[in-house]
């Protein structure tokens, strides 16, 4: 029984590892990227502004103690005395305020505060999908592109090595190799700079995910790449859903709404505040006047208190709101419209993505029936060596291209939802669906 446990062990542990998938990733992200972690603790720092603000409206329970040794000398009627006795005084107070519109304005502050806190996470959490998904496709590019680079220099040593072979049989001429070696030398420089370009990537993406990794370890683009049409389609629907829906932008209402209610709570520097308060009090020898007596006190009673003058101050404090709630309006405008510059943008590439991925697909099969047609014309004396290095390198530039545009696609398509406000969950598992094959 033992046996085959071991052996059943024995085979999963030899088993590969499954590609890290993009929804793993994002988990992991979720749980390392220190940015966003960062973003996590902000809003739980901003979710306490709500019980600030409360905290104001409700009552206060306060106890105080003393207790002292004394030591007077007392003169009366020309006669001293002297007293060495311990004094104690406690005190528990309960007070409730009544009206306090400061303290009703700092409480919708909370609460606004709040609101702004969730808004900023939530956009936190969307912009992590984005920037996780640009180091995922900038890496997975990267392994592309090298390689690309490593078939493209194989290719150039193989046709190396047949001009040479020609040349020593006298049907080549050293033109030839002259000219498939200089683009060898240059495809391995392509080479080099291109793992280089990949180790950076994994390095970025890694610092998200907090775990080492290499390339083998991502699920790779799949080959059935299918692009979809925008929807909605037209650019003033997806300005509507942005202006309505982008967490930012929701977070700078909240900020302006702030900046309006300070102005509020700085004017209320002019109002009366009103409370009951509840006091039981006990003391002995409190004072010189009430030595050796104790005092058992309870009291309940109301305490208003009127502000005359305060030097100037509450109108410099409401004037100073006054501004900033004008910088906040100000900057809320600003805000929008780089929003919607930024989504212009997104949505011109998404749109030309769409063409561009179809003519490179195009391209991509013209460029590699080039080659082939290329070679037949150089066996039939039609075409030289220089062509075929030329089909090529055009064959290879074109792949590199459509890699590029199938990313950039993607990127673009990610991006529209992000600005938009849109993006949800169910979207990352459709971008998602994209990856799955095994890297090259």
């Amino acid at each position: 029984m033992i046996k085959p446990l071991l052996c059943l062990i024995a085979l999963f542990y030899s088993l590969p590892a499954p590609a890290l998938g993009l929804l793993d990733a994002y988990a992991l992200a979720l749980r390392n990227d220190p940015t966003f972690q960062a973003a996590i603790h902000e809003h739980d720092a901003g979710q306490e502004d709500r019980n600030l603000g409360r905290a104001g409206l409700l009552p206060t329970l306060s106890y105080s103690y003393n207790n002292a040794q004394n030591q007077s000398e007392v003169s009366q009627a020309g006669q001293r005395s002297d007293r060495d006795y311990r004094s104690y005084s406690s005190l528990l107070s309960l007070q409730q305020p009544l009206f306090d519109y400061a303290a009703w304005i700092e409480y919708r502050q909370g609460v606004t505060r709040a609101l702004m806190a969730d808004q900023r996470l939530r956009s936190r959490s969307q912009a992590l999908a984005v920037r996780l998904f640009q180091a995922w496709s900038q890496a997975l590019l990267a392994g592309e592109t090298l390689a690309l680079s490593q078939a493209q220099r194989r290719a150039h040593a193989e046709q190396l090595q047949l001009n040479q072979r020609l040349f020593k049989g006298g049907e080549g001429t050293r033109t030839d190799a002259l000219e498939t070696q200089a683009r060898y030398n240059l495809a391995d420089a392509e080479t080099l700079e291109a793992q280089d370009n990949l180790d950076a990537a994994l390095q970025d993406l890694q610092a998200l995910l907090g775990e080492p990794l290499a390339l083998a370890d991502l699920a790779a683009l799949r080959d059935s790449f299918r692009v979809q049409p925008l929807n909605p389609e037209r650019f003033e629907q997806w300005r509507d859903l942005a202006v309505a829906d982008n967490p930012e932008l929701a977070s700078q209402r909240h900020a302006l709404e702030v900046a309006e209610q300070e102005i509020a709570r700085q004017r209320a520097g002019h109002l009366p505040t009103l409370s009951v308060y509840a006091n039981t009090r006990i003391t002995r020898s409190d004072s010189e006047s009430s030595y050796n007596q104790r005092y058992d006190t309870d009291s309940v009673g109301l305490q208003i208190s009127l502000p005359l003058y305060a030097g100037g101050g509450v109108q410099a404090a409401t004037r100073k709101a006054a501004a900033a709630h004008a910088q906040a309006s100000f900057e809320l405008d600003a805000r929008r419209s780089a929003l919607l510059n930024d989504l212009r943008k997104a949505f011109n590439r998404s749109a030309s993505s769409l063409a561009k991925v179809r003519a490179l697909e195009t391209a991509d099969q013209s460029a590699s029936r080039l080659i082939e047609a290329t070679r037949k014309s150089i066996a039939g004396g039609e075409r030289v060596n220089l062509d075929l290095l030329n089909a090529e390198q055009q064959h290879y530039s074109v792949r590199r291209d459509l890699a590029e545009a199938r990313y950039g696609y993607l990127q673009a398509w990610l991006q529209l939802r992000f600005l938009s406000g849109q993006l949800a969950m169910a979207d990352l598992e459709q971008l998602a669906g994209y990856f799955g094959a095994v890297p090259p």
